[in-house]
């Protein structure tokens, strides 16, 4: 309903109450009884309000179709609830527009999720499972690169929220309408979005298998590991065991695979490669270099997809939609998106 709209559209933009009905000179209690749906706002409202919450008028007649379900988030106890409503908000406008780019397809052109039924009594049975997914994923054992479109072409939708803004947030899944969802934060690292992203595509795959003694986070952190460095390549890269291990083979290792140092430490561990006494060894020499913090050497590229931008034009280009559309779907104005489509601008920020 229309006042759904509106107070989903107020929370993305985080603005309470008040901030709203300030910026549209109305009173903090007239925008509640839009929101509640006692009073349908006029047309000049809602061209006010479209404008202070930075949104196309139309955005407000959309049904509401979506919930989300399953939400598991990644560090965000820090988080304040309202940032968390704020990316909630934000992600739904973009699911929205997604699904509503998909359906104008004949056949969809991405396919389903899906993960088979499996028992997960120990930690060690994790890596079992990572290595499952990508057998199914057809990815063998070899570095993963673009890892978002590795997602996408597999039924797992991947957006991004500005993490500038909410400096606490990792990432999080979800599933909305039996359809898996994972947001990251956009600017992190590399190696940190990509573990984030396997991590909360463990939260997917191993949801309701876990033996109720297992720890679910170190359960996620266990699959991320083995799921970006798989134990039978980590074995032939650094043999079956070591008595050292020196920190440049990591950084190595780390722009090969785009998985932090410390987590590759953890996983030489996990695969028994060395000692219990020599991780911890090592891991202190990290703290003692300021490398638990920020590790030594080149970042690895952060992630990207094009995705949906190329649905865009594809869909355009088989003229299911006009150029007016196609810009309200890239949350961009007409102009900005002709300027795109003419090549006369390479990156414009949209979604």
């Amino acid at each position: 309903m229309l006042g759904n709209r509106i107070q989903r559209a107020r929370k993305a933009q985080g603005f309470s109450l008040r901030n709203l009905a300030d910026l549209v000179a109305l009173s903090h209690a007239a925008i509640k009884k839009y929101e509640d749906n006692l009073v349908v706002p006029s047309s000049d409202i809602l061209l006010k309000l479209a404008k202070a919450l930075k949104v196309k008028v139309e955005y407000f007649f959309r049904p509401e179709r979506f919930t989300l379900e399953n939400l598991q988030y990644r560090k965000h106890a820090d988080m304040p609830e309202k940032q968390l409503e704020e990316i909630k908000a934000r992600m739904l406008d973009q699911i929205e527009r997604r699904v509503e780019l998909e359906n104008l397809f004949p056949s969809s052109p991405i396919q389903k999720f899906a993960v088979g039924e499996k028992k997960i009594k120990s930690y060690n049975d994790i890596d079992n499972i990572a290595n499952q997914v990508r057998k199914q994923w057809n990815l063998g054992l070899d570095p993963l690169l673009d890892l978002i479109d590795i997602f996408e072409e597999h039924g797992i939708k991947v957006f991004e929220i500005d993490n500038q803004e909410y400096p606490g947030f990792d990432g999080l899944s979800a599933s909305i309408n039996n359809m898996p969802i994972i947001v990251i934060g956009n600017r992190w690292p590399g190696d940190r979005q990509r573990f984030t992203l396997t991590h909360e595509l463990a939260h997917l795959v191993l949801y309701g298998f876990m033996h109720p003694d297992l720890d679910e986070e170190k359960c996620c952190n266990r699959f991320a590991g083995a799921f970006l460095l798989p134990k039978e390549a980590l074995i032939s890269i650094l043999g079956q065991h070591r008595n050292y291990i020196e920190p440049r083979e990591l950084s190595l290792l780390k722009q090969e695979f785009g998985i932090s140092m410390l987590s590759i430490l953890h996983r030489i561990e996990d695969a028994e490669i060395i000692s219990n006494a020599l991780y911890f060894q090592l891991r202190k020499e990290f703290n003692e270099k300021g490398w638990a913090q920020s590790e030594p050497g080149p970042q690895y590229p952060k992630e990207k997809t094009h995705i949906f931008e190329q649905m865009v034009f594809h869909a355009l280009a088989e003229e299911y939609i006009g150029e007016s559309k196609a810009a309200e779907l890239m949350n961009m104005p007409l102009e900005s998106f002709r300027n795109l489509r003419a090549m006369e601008c390479q990156d414009v920020a949209h979604h």
